[in-house]
C-alpha cells in the first residue's frame, strides 16, 4: 500500500497541471442590450422610423434615444448610412467599412455617446439635403454600435432605425418586367389540366419606393381559352428588383399558350406619375396524357373492330359450311 502512494501523487500531479484553473472573483461579462428610436426631446416618441421631405439645399433637426437595458454603463458609436432591401425584404444599411453615396452622408449625428445602466438619452441629428439632390427617395438608416474583440477578430453589434428622405419635386412610380419565362407542367392524369409556371424579375425604374400588383394571363386555343393568375409584389427601393415566381392552373396545353404579365406599382401618399410594365412570352405545350389517352383508345377500337370482323368472317364460314353440309344432305336423301 505504502508503494502506491508515489504513483498516486503523481497522476494527482499530471492532472493539476492539465486542468485550467480560473481566477479568483472572474465573472462572465453582463450582456449589453440596447434599442434606439426617432424621439422628441423627452424620450421615445412612439415612431418606428424617421420620415422627411425637405427641397434641394434644405435641412432638418431630428432626435433619437438611446436606451440602455442593460446594468453597466456602455459607450455607444453612433453612424449613419445608406439604406437599403435586403433578397427578403428586410430594411438593412451598408456596412461601416462601405461608404455612404447619398442619403446616409446627409445625415450628421455625433460620434459616440456614454449611456448609463437601464439610462435613456436623446441625441440630436440633422439632416442636410445637397442643392443638386434629385427628387424622389434616398434611404438612409441611423444605428448605435458597439464592437466587441474576441481574439483577433472584432464584431460589430448595432441596432437601429429607417430614415425615410424624400427631395421634393415630380415623383414617378414605375415598374418595369425583365427576364420573363413560362414553363408547362403537364398533369399525366388525362381527366385534368396542367399548370403554368410564370418566372420573371421586376424592376423600379421610378424615384419612390413602391409596391406592387402582378396579374398573369394565359390564352389558349388561340384566344378561345383565358386563365389569370395574381401575385404581389413587395417594397422596392429605387433601382430595386423582385425575383416573381408564380403559377397558371387549370391550363390544358392544346398548343401555343400565349402569357402576358403586367405589374402596377402602388405609393403610399400617391405619386405624380405611374408607369406600369408588360411583357408577352408564347410557348408551345402539348397535352402528351390526352395524346396517349387518345392513342390507347385508338388501338383498342382498332383491335376491337378487327376481333368483330374475324368474329362475322368465322360466323360467315360456318353459316356457309352448314349451309352446304345441309345440301349435301338433302342430296344423299333424295338419292336414297
Amino acid at each position: 500500500m505504502i508503494r502506491t502512494w508515489p504513483r498516486l501523487l503523481a497522476v494527482l500531479a499530471v492532472v493539476l497541471v492539465t486542468v485550467p484553473i480560473a481566477p479568483a472573483g472572474a465573472t462572465a461579462e453582463p450582456t449589453l442590450t440596447w434599442s434606439v428610436q426617432p424621439a422628441d426631446q423627452r424620450g421615445p416618441d412612439g415612431r418606428r422610423w424617421a420620415e422627411h421631405t425637405l427641397d434641394p439645399g434644405r435641412a432638418v433637426t431630428d432626435r433619437l434615444a438611446v436606451r440602455n437595458f442593460s446594468d453597466r454603463a456602455a459607450v455607444f458609436s453612433l453612424k449613419a448610412a445608406d439604406g437599403y432591401l435586403t433578397d427578403k425584404g428586410r430594411f438593412n444599411m451598408l456596412p461601416s467599412n462601405q461608404e455612404s453615396v447619398d442619403g446616409g452622408s446627409w445625415i450628421e449625428v455625433q460620434e459616440k455617446v456614454t449611456v448609463g445602466a437601464n439610462e435613456t438619452k436623446v441625441v440630436p441629428y440633422t439632416v442636410t439635403v445637397p442643392g443638386d439632390a434629385t427628387p424622389g427617395d434616398h434611404p438612409a438608416g441611423i444605428a448605435a454600435t458597439v464592437t466587441s474583440t474576441g481574439g483577433t477578430v472584432a464584431v460589430e453589434s448595432r441596432v437601429g432605425f429607417r430614415v425615410l428622405l424624400r427631395v421634393s419635386g415630380t415623383t414617378t412610380a414605375a415598374l418595369a418586367v425583365d427576364d420573363l419565362s413560362a414553363t408547362y407542367r403537364q398533369s399525366w392524369n388525362p381527366f385534368a389540366a396542367g399548370s403554368l409556371r410564370i418566372r420573371y424579375s421586376t424592376t423600379n425604374d421610378g424615384n419612390v419606393a413602391v409596391t406592387g400588383a402582378g396579374r398573369v394571363t394565359t390564352a389558349e386555343l388561340l384566344g378561345l381559352a383565358h386563365h389569370d393568375a395574381r401575385s404581389g409584389i413587395e417594397e422596392m427601393l429605387p433601382g430595386g428588383g423582385r425575383e416573381v415566381d408564380t403559377r397558371v392552373r387549370g391550363v390544358w396545353g392544346l398548343g401555343p399558350l400565349r402569357t402576358t404579365v403586367s405589374v402596377s406599382p402602388a405609393v403610399r401618399g400617391g405619386a405624380e406619375v405611374t408607369r406600369p410594365g408588360s411583357a408577352t412570352v408564347t410557348v408551345w405545350a402539348l397535352p402528351w396524357a390526352q395524346l396517349v389517352l387518345a392513342v390507347v383508345l385508338g388501338v383498342l377500337v382498332a383491335v376491337f373492330r378487327i376481333l368483330t370482323r374475324r368474329r362475322r368472317r368465322r360466323l360467315v364460314a360456318l353459316l356457309a359450311r352448314a349451309r352446304d353440309e345441309g345440301r349435301a344432305e338433302a342430296r344423299s336423301s333424295v338419292g336414297d
